[in-house]
C-alpha cells in the first residue's frame, strides 16, 4: 500500500509494522524509476516530498534523492540512497523482518 505523506505526523504513521519511507521529487529521474519498483512490492510505503517536507527530510539527512528509509516499529533501521532495484529491497526486508 503506498501513501503520501500529507499533514499527517511521519512517527504516527510509522510507529507500528515495517515502512519503507520514500523521499523523492517529482521532477527526479531516479524518483520516477524507483515508482514502479514500489508499487510492486506489497509493503506499507510512504511517499515523502522533500520540496513539501524539507525540514522533514533535513531532520533525517536526506541530501540526494531519492532516498529510501527502512523502519520497523518506528526505528529507522536502514538508510539508501539512490535508485534500488526490487531484489534489492526486498533483500533489506528481509533482512529487516528476521530482526
Amino acid at each position: 500500500m503506498i501513501k503520501y505523506l500529507e499533514k499527517e505526523n511521519l512517527n504516527e504513521v510509522i510507529k507500528e509494522g515495517v515502512w519503507i519511507v520514500d523521499f523523492y521529487a517529482d521532477w527526479c529521474g531516479p524518483c520516477k524509476m524507483l515508482g514502479p519498483v514500489l508499487e510492486s512490492i506489497n509493503e506499507n510505503i510512504l511517499k515523502i516530498n522533500v520540496d513539501t517536507h524539507e525540514t522533514l527530510a533535513a531532520s533525517y539527512g536526506v541530501m540526494s534523492i531519492p532516498t529510501i528509509c527502512f523502519f520497523k516499529d518506528g526505528n529507522l533501521l536502514k538508510k539508501e540512497i539512490g535508485f534500488r532495484n526490487k531484489e534489492e529491497i526486498e533483500s533489506i526486508l528481509n533482512d529487516i523482518k528476521k530482526n
